[in-house]
């Protein structure tokens, strides 16, 4: 997925004038074509991501729309002044790739786990957060980013996930896609978890159970009328997201269905508020926090068997 991400900038930049490559302390053989025909538009900076926020938003001001990549938490925790008050106040076409979103850096520990970059930058005016399901559509958002108006952020996922998304359902930034029909409950997913999700649908058929659902490949701007169609035809709504349970899909799913009358129930699954303990694989902590294929069905049908 980081792949396909950093070759649609060498594509972009080839088709648009505008488009500049802003790496920190990335491999030096990083888009290498990119910046032997482009050495005016490629730029790899040492380990200062504060500075490549500023000399991004600068560009930006001046008619380019950077692309910015480094790890997602340097990109998040440690720049988080320079997003808001030079990116995000002045609302330029920045765009943020963050590799290792979630907790695809597990083998390092909790200092390089992004479990809550999209709570953070949620926060901020104009900003928009996208997650993809997989390499295919990563390609789709790339192309849909070029005409963005304001800052972006895209959370990158480890890579080789498997491919569940589908060309002729389209994409558009902002707009929820249907992946399954069902009755009785709808899982709305972000990122690699709407893979799994859809995996878990197919577990709860075996067990009698409809399910739904919602690939939410964009969290902010939500798309309201998807989860409110969503909820006006399903008695339990249940969000799955790599991510802590405060501030990411389950919490603007959340903000949503409280301010509707008579919205169904609301389960999320998620990381729990706490940061990740021990040291493994990114499945392995996955696993403890419950957001594995039977995890997400064992906590449908405990969920449904509550209602009854």
């Amino acid at each position: 997925m980081r792949q396909v991400a950093v070759n649609m900038v060498e594509t972009l930049a080839r088709q648009d004038d505008r488009v500049v490559f802003i790496g920190s302390d990335l491999g030096p053989g990083l888009l290498k074509n990119m910046k032997a025909d482009m050495p005016d538009r490629f730029f790899m900076e040492g380990v200062a991501e504060q500075h490549i926020i500023g000399m991004a938003a600068g560009m930006a001001m001046e008619g380019y729309i950077p692309y910015i990549n480094t790890i997602a938490t340097f990109l998040t925790r440690r720049c988080f002044d320079q997003i808001a008050i030079d990116v995000c106040l002045e609302n330029l076409p920045v765009r943020l790739i963050a590799s290792g979103g979630g907790l695809v850096y597990a083998p390092l520990g909790p200092t390089h786990l992004a479990f809550e970059d999209m709570g953070l930058l949620r926060t901020l005016p104009n900003m928009a957060i996208a997650a993809p399901v997989d390499a295919p559509e990563m390609e789709r958002l790339m192309r849909a980013s070029l005409d963005w108006k304001g800052p972006l952020y895209i959370r990158l996922a480890k890579g080789g996930d498997p491919v569940v998304s589908r060309a002729e359902a389209g994409f558009a930034i902002g707009k929820a896609i249907a992946m399954r029909q069902g009755g009785d409950v709808t899982l709305i997913g972000t990122g690699i978890m709407t893979g799994r999700a859809l995996a878990a649908a197919e577990q709860l058929e075996t067990q009698g159970i409809s399910a739904s659902v919602l690939h939410m490949h964009t969290v902010k701007p939500l798309d309201d009328a998807a989860v409110l169609e969503a909820a006006a035809g399903t008695g339990l709504i249940v969000t799955v997201e790599e991510h802590t349970r405060i501030g990411g899909l389950g919490s603007a799913v959340a903000e949503l269905l409280a301010e509707t009358d008579g919205a169904p129930r609301l389960l999320r699954l998620a990381l729990p508020d706490a940061f990740p303990e021990g040291y493994g694989s990114q499945d392995n902590l996955l696993s403890l926090a419950g957001l594995t294929v039977d995890g997400i069905t064992g906590a449908v049908t405990k969920a449904l068997e509550g209602r009854k």
